[in-house]
């Protein structure tokens, strides 16, 4: 199989900005088990000892003023690394979350509103796409811009879509009231940094879907953020809506990272609103393809998933990751006109934003990547044999 070996160094992923709390979590060979740690100088220092998850981490009131003291140093982030094929000497990199449940919302941008409203038009039938695409730029126009969800404006539009037979599901849950939130991965389940993601064989039209992911603890709080895969199937997802759980909740489909960028005074979340993120994504068979897109087109202000996802009639006692919705689905042609875009197997996918770093994988079919057998049982068993 085609294929690109991830071999990274620190300056491949990290941000432009020294002064970033970072936070997150490595895979210790040294300590035989899984550690948050505080990046600092390029180096990872163990934070065990002030707490034993991130889940855990993120409840602390004063975590910034937690983060100045001594901790043990694990050793270079570059050692975690230096292997390539998210390897490194000392272990590897995992994704920023363990305990947290994986949730994201859908639908939050126009851009990705329009091709979700395309794939249920198509039926799955990538073939049909384009025809579609054209026919929904001639009757939407921009209409859907700058349309707040719920607002009176919004109930207008859907009035007129629904006398002209246009209503759909997914203009449902762009424009209306209710935010759509799902349940991504099971917590433990996503991949970090230099991992494989995976796209299940059954499918023939999929893409990335990049993100940026909040970090929630239990009270509610927005932490920080981090940048995230929300790899997706289009044709399964196109076939029905029901069909969501198969076509996100996959072996590797959720990837997140490479850190967990705290709030503080240089970093909150209007700097998140503000953020422009880079996709780039690179073939083995030489189809390359990069754009980029901006957090202010997001439709619903993030405090408003975050309110939507967690309030009095829903908690989450270990916090939760939450996918803020992709800004667009690639559509460049690649196996044929008309065709729009598929992922082969081996493409290096790059998603990346100044202030977050880089988060960057290799996709494989999700039966061939490693099987995910690290999960809450097992954590839970590794801290208690380490004393944790």
């Amino acid at each position: 199989m085609a294929g690109q070996d991830i071999r990274l160094g620190a300056a491949d992923i990290l941000p432009v900005d020294a002064s970033a709390v970072l936070v997150g979590r490595v895979w210790s060979d040294a300590v035989g088990g899984p550690c948050p740690v505080l990046l600092r100088d390029g180096d990872v220092f163990d934070l065990s000892g002030l707490a034993a998850t991130m889940s855990g981490l993120l409840e602390r009131e004063a975590l910034l003023a937690d983060l100045t003291a001594a901790f043990p140093v694990l050793g270079p982030l570059d050692g975690f690394l230096d292997q390539g094929a998210n390897r490194g000497h000392l272990g590897q990199l995992l994704a920023p979350c363990d305990l947290q449940a994986v949730k994201a919302a859908g639908v939050t941008f126009a851009g990705s509103m329009i091709e979700r409203v395309i794939e249920e038009r198509a039926k799955g039938d990538p073939a049909r796409a384009d025809a579609i695409r054209q026919e929904l730029a001639q009757r939407l126009g921009g209409r859907l811009r700058g349309v707040v969800p719920g607002s009176e404006q919004a109930a207008e539009v859907k009035a007129l879509l629904q006398a002209a037979g246009m209503w759909s599901q997914y203009l449902e849950v762009g424009i209306g009231p209710d935010a759509e939130v799902f349940t991504k991965a099971q917590p433990m389940a996503a991949v970090g940094c230099g991992a494989d993601i995976g796209v299940h064989r059954a499918s023939h039209w999929n893409n990335p879907e990049p993100e940026v992911v909040l970090a929630v603890n239990s009270t509610g709080v927005i932490c920080g953020a981090a940048l995230g895969n929300d790899v997706n199937l289009r044709d399964v997802e196109g076939r029905s809506a029901l069909l969501l759980g198969k076509a996100k909740d996959n072996n590797g489909a959720a990837a997140i990272g490479p850190f967990i960028r705290l709030f503080d005074a240089g970093f909150d979340l209007q700097t998140v609103e503000a953020l422009r993120v880079h996709l780039r994504i690179s073939g083995a068979d030489g189809f390359a393809l990069a754009d980029h897109s901006d957090m202010t087109q997001i439709s619903r202000k993030p405090a408003d998933i975050v309110a939507q996802t967690c309030n009095r009639s829903h908690q989450y006692p270990d916090g939760f990751m939450l996918y803020l919705g992709t800004m667009f689905a690639p559509t460049k042609d690649r196996d044929g006109a008309g065709q729009g875009f598929t992922h082969h197997w081996g493409d290096r996918v790059e998603i990346a934003s100044d202030p977050l770093g880089q988060l960057i994988n290799t996709v494989r079919p999700c039966d061939e990547i490693a099987p995910w057998r690290f999960g809450t049982r097992a954590l839970m068993e590794n801290l208690a044999a380490r004393g944790g």
